[in-house]
């Protein structure tokens, strides 16, 4: 089922894969030129926080989750980016440190492009660079509407918010209006929505029991992705 006048997921979503639509050959050629295409596996580090930028990251397959260790050591998930998205390119834009660290949510293969790449391939496109900065300004959007959203609505709405993101993330592949499955950890789930494990693991067990989602081991199948978004409450 498509979220199309449920939930608008277009306000937590990048849309980064936008960025290279429509991209000529020789400026794909130009960006890819000495990319090399490197698998990680679930649980890997893709790059981390405060270290100084040499590549971006193309997701050919799988997902990655961006995110932050606050002084607790806690993690926090800022956001999680899927196959098509650019990811890491922020601070080769600044010339800053990576302002927060990646690893792979599931078995995935990144393309790992030079910085010096990127750069030039943005100098000579006028195209990519528009696309660039719209892209930004929406990601702008998407942070100041995560920030809100998390820091005043109930935990049970927040849970349910995570898993209507994580569906977009996870629905590559699968048939239009079919159940889609998602493979991540509970605690992930809780560094999503800024609670913790236990809460999430009760929500789940409401949710079954409501016949919005059902699990197979530790995996979640949303079946029921209209009434998980009556229970976001968000519109």
């Amino acid at each position: 089922m498509s979220l199309k006048g449920i939930f608008p997921i277009d306000r937590w979503d990048f849309n980064s894969q936008k960025i290279l639509a429509d991209l000529s050959d020789k400026d794909w050629d130009n960006l890819m030129a000495h990319a090399r295409k490197e698998k990680y596996k679930k649980g890997q580090i893709v790059f981390r926080e405060g270290a100084q930028p040499t590549s971006i990251f193309y997701i050919h397959t799988g997902t990655v989750k961006k995110y932050k260790i606050d002084n607790d050591g806690k993690e926090h998930i800022v956001y999680v980016a899927s196959a098509g998205e650019l990811i890491g390119y922020h601070a080769a834009l600044a010339d800053e440190v990576y302002p927060d660290a990646a690893a792979a949510l599931e078995d995935s293969v990144v393309d790992v492009i030079p910085v010096a790449d990127f750069l030039s391939t943005l100098d000579r496109s006028p195209a990519f660079s528009r696309k660039l900065l719209k892209t930004l300004s929406h990601e702008f959007a998407v942070y100041i509407n995560n920030l809100s959203v998390f820091a005043q609505r109930p935990v049970r709405e927040r849970v349910a918010i995570a898993l209507i993101v994580l569906r977009e993330k996870y629905k590559q592949g699968v048939k239009p209006g079919a159940p889609v499955m998602i493979s991540i950890s509970r605690d992930d789930i809780a560094n999503m929505a800024g609670t913790t494990r236990e809460n999430v693991a009760r929500f789940l067990t409401e949710f079954k029991q409501e016949k919005i989602i059902d699990t197979i081991g530790r995996k979640i199948l949303i079946t029921n992705v209209r009434k998980l978004a009556e229970v976001s409450n968000y519109s």
